[in-house]
């Protein structure tokens, strides 16, 4: 049976498979035969996981519940866009998506007129301004970003 030992090749491996967002945490959980017995199946490559998920299926034919309820998630993401479809993905916004550049002008503005004006007090009036909630950090991170944005130190 194999096992998943530390080695330079497998933390080389392991560190690309996180980078690329392919590393299965759940490895030790993969009970398959294939996965556990034979070298060329990795447990902690997700994408691989995956594939083999779909081929039993496809053509196998195995039953799709002896393969695992994760068949039509997999297979979805698969045809919608290929082996791509089968990566893992971080969830949720990708970039901020409340605070908009209306939003950034209106908050320059007022920190120019009154700039000992505080984050929270910034808050309270973007929310009574455009009726958006946002936390004191994210107006904080969308200043930052726009004073980059203009090169300015």
């Amino acid at each position: 049976m194999k096992t998943l030992r530390s080695n330079p090749k497998t933390a080389v491996k392991v560190q690309a498979l996180r980078q690329s967002g392919t590393f299965n945490a759940r490895a030790g959980a993969i009970r398959d035969r294939l996965f556990l017995e034979e070298s060329f199946f990795d447990p902690q490559d997700l994408t691989q996981v995956k594939y083999e998920m779909l081929r039993r299926v496809q053509k196998d034919e195995m039953p799709i519940s002896a393969v695992a309820a994760a068949f039509y998630k997999a297979r979805r993401d698969f045809t919608r866009e290929g082996l791509v479809g089968l990566i893992a993905r971080r969830r949720g916004p990708k970039e901020g998506h409340k605070v908009t550049r209306e939003i950034v002008s209106f908050v320059e503005r007022i920190r120019s007129q009154e700039p000992l004006i505080g984050t929270p007090e910034l808050v309270r009036r973007i929310q009574k301004e455009f009726a958006v909630m946002v936390h004191r950090r994210t107006v904080e991170r969308a200043l930052v970003a726009a004073k980059k944005k203009r090169g300015k130190p």
